[in-house]
């Protein structure tokens, strides 16, 4: 594994969102000084906040999953998740509505959620379930340590037994296809493919490697920290400064002195010239580009993942839905190809409905409910979309549409609306939150390198470089940043388990100011 040349002993990391404040828990853990530098007011990154009214949004990720990848990055630094992280497991983790006016209960546990496909679709279909979970956990113990959690130089790095492992699997054929082997009700082929857009992709063109990402969900279940989803970043952040990292709030970097080869030091926007021995650059990938001053060079263009509206509502009411809802229209296949091919919004659209209140209640005023409508869109480089002029309309089109399909009852009240062209405005690459897709030209070491070629100290982490997108590849590209500065070896092997009981503890102690601040996504 190539690593930075040189002395590490203080690193500067730039963005403390997810990436950035796993790479500083990390690198502190072993030794290095570390400063983290913030252009927002509180940390998160795409992980981001809004307080609206007294309804306390997440305006980033709602999906959280492999907790023990959090608990793993809080370790670094001798931090425990129950006494930080207080999680609840959700059960149901999804509950999926069909246009045909069925609905399932998506549960983790194996007798539980084939009860639920037996009563759903048959005892056929039951027993497919059962195979295909038998699948996807193979699937996840193949490919977690040597292609998820890994450094890995050049594709000739890839040429390894496991390789061979996972295309005996199927791995390399199409994600409809591999599911299609164990299930043929087509509802449920949606419930274990749908997960295909969260890398930007069509389950028809989606390798079936990908689905390791309905693993994450469906078997290794999904949960929710008290608080919301920014109590994660404020968790992390929390850890890193009592472990001695100085993380700075409120600062812009403008650029990097470098000598030859070597990043110097980092100068931010009011002036200060903080020296360093290393560089970790979390923001969106142009922007780091930027202060490099080089633009890898490659054979074809980036292609960014299809975009979204998200519509924040207050609901009167007690509410009926689950946490996490799944609002399929009627077209699917044709889904993709208006958001990806053609670039126009889904005629028939499907959609992503979370009720955050449902599991905690102190997020919205006594007697309301938080409800955040996600509706998939085309990115700004595909689509030719004013959204400044039909944002607003079309949140209320599909807020109407998703109330229609799930019964929430009463009147909502739009509190926040959020379009391709506010992500744009934040700097994110086509205007979009998912950042790149996960073609086969940019998934493994094809994706942007997280150790750019023209420094010797520089690493970068996010998204939009490895692993991938997602919250626990987003923390596991921390520390594959924080492998290529000290040179540590990877992840141990992992095996994948049965869900287990969400942690409990105390919560953590307020240790990041809360409030009110603009999300940054590119962080």
């Amino acid at each position: 594994m190539r690593s930075v040349l040189g002395r590490t002993d203080h690193v500067v990391v730039v963005g403390a969102g997810l990436s950035g404040l796993a790479a500083a828990l990390h690198l502190c853990g072993r030794g290095r000084t570390v400063t983290v530098l913030e252009r927002e007011a509180v940390p998160g990154g795409r992980a981001g906040r809004r307080d609206v009214g007294g309804y306390r949004l997440d305006t980033g990720p709602t999906v959280l999953t492999m907790p023990e990848i959090v608990g793993e990055t809080l370790g670094a630094v001798g931090a425990s998740l129950a006494d930080r992280l207080p999680l609840t497991r959700l059960d149901p983790a999804y509950r999926a509505y069909f246009c045909d006016g069925t609905s399932l209960d998506v549960r983790t546990g194996r007798e539980a959620m084939t009860e639920e496909v037996r009563a759903f679709a048959g005892p056929r279909e039951a027993a497919g379930y059962a195979r295909l979970r038998d699948w996807l956990t193979r699937l996840y113990e193949v490919e977690y340590a040597r292609f998820i959690a890994a450094n890995v130089d050049s594709p000739l790095g890839l040429l390894t037994p496991g390789l061979a492992r996972l295309a005996a699997m199927g791995g390399f054929g199409r994600w409809d296809r591999a599911v299609g082997r164990f299930v043929r009700d087509e509802r449920l082929r949606r419930v274990f493919t749908f997960q295909a857009l969260y890398a930007g992709l069509s389950p028809r063109r989606a390798p079936a490697l990908y689905a390791v990402i309905a693993y994450m969900d469906t078997v290794g279940g999904v949960y929710f920290p008290r608080g919301g989803m920014r109590a994660l970043p404020d968790a992390l952040a929390g850890a890193a400064t009592d472990a001695g990292v100085d993380l700075r709030c409120g600062i812009t970097v403008s650029g990097l002195e470098r000598r030859d080869r070597r990043v110097t030091a980092v100068h931010t926007a009011d002036g200060e010239r903080i020296e360093c021995d290393a560089v970790v650059l979390t923001c969106e990938l142009t922007t780091a580009y930027r202060l490099l001053g080089h633009v890898p060079r490659r054979p074809y263009p980036l292609v960014a993942a299809p975009s979204a509206v998200v519509a924040h509502l207050s609901v009167p009411g007690p509410g009926g839905t689950a946490h996490h809802n799944l609002l399929f229209g009627r077209a699917w296949r044709t889904t993709f190809d208006d958001l990806i091919r053609d670039g126009r919004l889904m005629r028939d659209p499907s959609l992503a409905l979370t009720r955050p209140t449902a599991t905690d209640p102190a997020l919205a005023p006594y007697g309301r409910q938080l409800v955040s409508v996600l509706a998939p869109t085309p990115n700004l480089a595909r689509g030719d979309l004013d959204w400044d002029r039909i944002g607003a309309s079309y949140a209320r089109e599909v807020a109407g549409l998703a109330a229609d399909r799930c019964g929430l009852g009463g009147e909502a009240e739009i509190l926040h609306v959020l379009t391709p062209a506010d992500w744009g405005r934040q700097g994110l690459i086509a205007g979009t939150p998912f950042s790149l897709s996960h073609t086969f030209g940019q998934t493994g070491p094809f994706r942007p390198a997280n150790l750019p070629r023209t420094t010797d100290n520089v690493v970068l982490a996010g998204c939009g470089t490895v692993p991938g997108v997602g919250i626990p590849t987003a923390l596991l590209s921390g520390r594959l940043a924080a492998d290529r500065v000290t040179g540590m070896p990877v992840a141990r092997p992992r095996r994948a388990a049965e869900p287990a009981p969400a942690p409990r503890g105390k919560p953590d102690a307020e240790r990041v100011r809360s409030g009110e601040g603009p999300m940054n996504r590119g962080r």
